[in-house]
């Protein structure tokens, strides 16, 4: 199967490609060809995919298979952009990140347990998060600032969540990010999290709604830029009911 997989050796995020006959989500007819300025993705220490690469292919055939078929029929992918990781706070961040899962993964019997996930923004958090990190403070929808006591991102597999979740920006485009997540030892969360902003003890890691089949992931505020690396952007267009189906 085409599937998004880990290479913790190199200061840059890339993926693997895992070969075994699985056909893309979408046709190439299927593809949008669009004049949507993507200059402030350029600015923030992106580079755009080729739709002929294996990158561009492995992350798009990813994407839709998280999702029903019917609104895979919807849903525009208008460009992949992948983090290029060469400014210095970029290339420490990335280091950095390579040297914590080393050391969660001591502390876990060797495995940090490595997951890619969805995170769900607007295109302005997203570029505020390529910029500055993850910020302790969130807009709710009074346009009031709270403070953030964890970070939810959505199991590769269902990027349907993410989509649920995503923003449209000024022209009506939607982002997500997928990024690599340490999530070490996790610990069963339910019902509302927003009093705790660390695991319950130091034995855990990471939070997940079900231990044996998890579809979300939760990551404490203390650990949000430590544990989290953001990799590629997804770009797309879909009307609002392939959002809901």
């Amino acid at each position: 199967m085409n599937q998004i997989v880990e290479e913790d050796d190199q200061d840059s995020v890339t993926i693997a490609i895992d070969n075994d006959g699985v056909p893309d989500a979408m046709s190439e007819d299927d593809e949008v060809e669009s004049s949507y300025s993507f200059d402030f993705f350029a600015k923030n220490d992106l580079i755009k995919l080729h739709e002929s690469s294996d990158e561009y292919s492995i992350v798009r055939t990813g994407f839709f298979s998280g999702i029903e078929e019917n609104s895979r029929k919807k849903i525009k992918i208008l460009a992949i952009h992948k983090t290029f990781n060469s400014s210095f706070s970029a290339k420490v961040k990335a280091k950095n990140f390579q040297i914590l899962a080393k050391a969660v993964a001591r502390k876990c019997c060797g495995d940090a347990n490595i997951k890619y996930a969805w995170y769900s923004a607007s295109k302005v958090e997203i570029c505020e998060i390529l910029k500055h990190g993850f910020s302790w403070y969130i807009k709710t929808a009074e346009n009031q600032y709270c403070y953030r006591t964890s970070i939810y991102l959505f199991a590769a597999k269902f990027s349907s969540d993410s989509v649920l979740g995503s923003k449209v920006d000024e022209t009506g485009v939607r982002h997500l990010l997928l990024c690599r997540v340490i999530l070490g030892k996790q610990e069963l969360v339910t019902g509302n999290c927003n009093d705790r902003f660390h695991p319950s003890s130091p034995e855990f890691d990471s939070g997940v709604d079900d231990l044996s089949a998890p579809r979300k992931y939760i990551i404490w505020s203390t650990y949000m830029n430590s544990h989290i690396l953001p990799c590629y952007i997804i770009s797309f267009g879909a009307p609002y009911e392939a959002c809901i189906a």
